[in-house]
């Protein structure tokens, strides 16, 4: 089987625990890229980050962020866009607010957070590895439903961090009651992403695949995480990372190393050497 497209998650997969992006990942992507395959990435982060990454792939290609609610080059150059309404945003931020977490609201170019101190080290971590802040600048607020009912927004995405699991539980189940245009993503460190209705990953692999005219069945997924489980699944090929956790292990067709083992770069190298380019496989039917 000839694949057509590569989709890379970014955090834990091409990027090592210290967000540092291998010099042997890069040289693979442009190696896959000389055999004719489309790379692409798929990522929770704003599309700003991801674009960065993504400029160090030497990549050109519409790039899958927010977890899908935005695919495109840029943010002047977007194949879908997809948020949840202001009206929507306030009324999920006036719920999240009675209860003791961190929120943060994902617009396309900053965000806008509230100053709760749940979760420290976690949402410290978050703030630091989602990109430049000179390109994605992050602001902390006392109140974000004063703000809203000043400036209201509409946001791709809404990150919310629980200290507490039962309290988790009880906030997802409500918002899923209240707001059934909203979908939700659980990760198991206590963050939630709340995504417009009908965005994920996969929604964006199959948004893309039918613009480049490439099926499911013709792309090879590498993820870690949760969130990547749908599209690992859908995939032709499904690989999960060495460091993911084991239900994502369980839904792939293929493990390679962790991503500080080169995982990415192994899997690429190991996979596609033996695949021609489509332009070398029409000339040999050509022949025939």
């Amino acid at each position: 089987m000839s694949y057509k497209l590569l989709a890379l998650n970014i955090d834990g997969t091409i990027l090592k625990q210290n967000g540092r992006l291998q010099k042997e990942t890069k040289e693979a992507v442009e190696f896959v890229k000389r055999k004719g395959v489309y790379v692409t990435l798929m990522t929770g982060r704003n599309l700003l980050s991801a674009r960065k990454i993504a400029k160090s792939l030497k990549l050109n290609t519409m790039i899958i962020t927010f977890q899908g609610a935005i695919i495109g080059k840029s943010l002047n150059e977007k194949l879908y866009e997809a948020t949840i309404p202001e009206e929507r945003t306030f009324n999920i931020v006036q719920i999240l607010e009675n209860y003791s977490c961190n929120v943060r609201l994902m617009h396309e170019r900053y965000s806008l957070g509230n100053r709760k101190k749940v979760q420290k080290q976690l949402v410290v971590k978050t703030v630091l590895s989602s990109g430049d802040p000179f390109f994605y600048p992050t602001q902390f607020v006392d109140s974000l439903s004063d703000v809203l009912r000043d400036d209201p927004i509409a946001v791709p995405k809404i990150d919310v961090y629980f200290a507490n699991e039962k309290e988790k539980k009880e906030v997802t189940s409500l918002l899923g009651q209240e707001f059934p245009t909203v979908d939700m993503i659980e990760h198991p460190n206590g963050k939630v992403e709340i995504v417009p209705s009908g965005v994920s990953k996969l929604d964006g692999l199959k948004r893309l695949g039918d613009v480049l005219g490439i099926s499911l069945k013709e792309m090879v997924v590498i993820g870690d995480g949760i969130d990547d489980i749908q599209a690992i699944e859908a995939a032709g090929l499904g690989v999960a990372m060495g460091n993911a956790p084991a239900e994502v292990k369980k839904a792939a067709d293929w493990i390679t190393r962790s991503n500080e083992q080169l995982g990415v770069a192994y899997m690429i190298k190991e996979h596609f050497r033996k695949q021609q380019r489509p332009e070398f496989l029409h000339k040999l039917k050509m022949k025939r």
